[in-house]
């Protein structure tokens, strides 16, 4: 009876690990299967992406996305999905997918090239002077974030000069504005906006105008000291220019006949004001 009961549970043990081993293959035979499969998708798309078929490319990368969690294609399918994105400059979802593979593989050797592209995504997205800067002041965060983690990047020249681009669409929005307030022959309001572009953007192309425009503006406001300031300012940034000197020349003869129009004004209203109190005083 005990030599019975002892064979069958060696059965049993045998019969058990038998199935264990038989499982275990099954597992690993479809492990196999299912990386091959996504290794042959990987591969289909890249060579989409080297011939440039981008829609294709990001049909197979969404299967990989979707399907192949686990078999190490996932980084590389999030990376190369973004780079269709950018190819074809579709630039919003460029930004937004390569936003997610620097937050889902932030240790990637891809993660830095993925920064830089991102903040390049953004600096590319459409731009309109006469909307708000919402998209230049997002670009320009990128950027700041890209050279935060990134101190030691040879890409540090081109970041400066997207950088300094972005500035110069915001100095461009605070001159557009102000030359709007001077056709709408507003010149206080001209001059308040002129002087916080000369202060905060010293090195705009526009400073020249603003120079300008911002003594024209004092001019006609009758600040004829303020508006020569200013035109000296210009004087000095463009010593060398002669047409610029030229201009400078004009706009003096121009500030000195306001001035001098402007004096004659007073000169009539100190009059009719001394007759005026003459003729009160007459009365009385």
């Amino acid at each position: 009876m005990k030599v019975f009961e002892k064979s069958a549970i060696f059965f049993l043990i045998f019969f058990g690990t038998v199935l264990l081993v038989g499982c275990a293959s099954t597992v690993s035979r479809d492990k196999v299967t299912h990386t091959n499969f996504c290794r042959a998708k990987y591969e289909a798309a890249e060579e989409l992406f080297k011939k440039q078929k981008y829609g294709r490319t990001q049909d197979k990368l969404e299967e990989i996305l979707s399907k192949c969690a686990g078999t190490g294609y996932m980084e590389k399918s999030q990376f190369l999905l973004a780079e269709t994105y950018f190819n074809l400059e579709e630039w919003i979802e460029a930004r937004g997918e390569y936003g997610s593979f620097v937050m889902n593989f932030p240790g990637s050797p891809f993660a830095e090239t993925a920064a830089y592209r991102k903040a390049v995504s953004a600096y590319n997205i459409k731009f309109k002077v006469s909307r708000d800067e919402t998209n230049t002041t997002t670009a320009m965060k990128d950027f700041e974030r890209y050279l935060d983690d990134y101190p030691d990047t040879p890409l540090r020249d081109s970041v400066n000069y997207y950088y300094e681009q972005l500035i110069e669409r915001m100095a461009e929005k605070e001159f557009q504005t102000a030359r709007l307030y001077m056709r709408m022959d507003k010149p206080q309001a001209t001059v308040i906006y002129l002087k916080e572009f000369l202060d905060t953007y010293p090195k705009s192309k526009r400073r020249q105008e603003s120079l300008f425009m911002i003594t024209e503006a004092y001019t006609e406001l009758d600040q004829f000291e303020a508006a020569r300031s200013y035109l000296n300012i210009a004087r000095t940034d463009n010593a060398g220019d002669k047409d610029v000197l030229k201009k400078i020349e004009k706009t003096e003869k121009s500030i000195a006949k306001a001035e001098a129009k402007f004096e004659k004004k007073l000169k009539r209203d100190a009059e009719k004001n001394r007759v005026q109190k003459e003729e009160k005083e007459m009365t009385n």
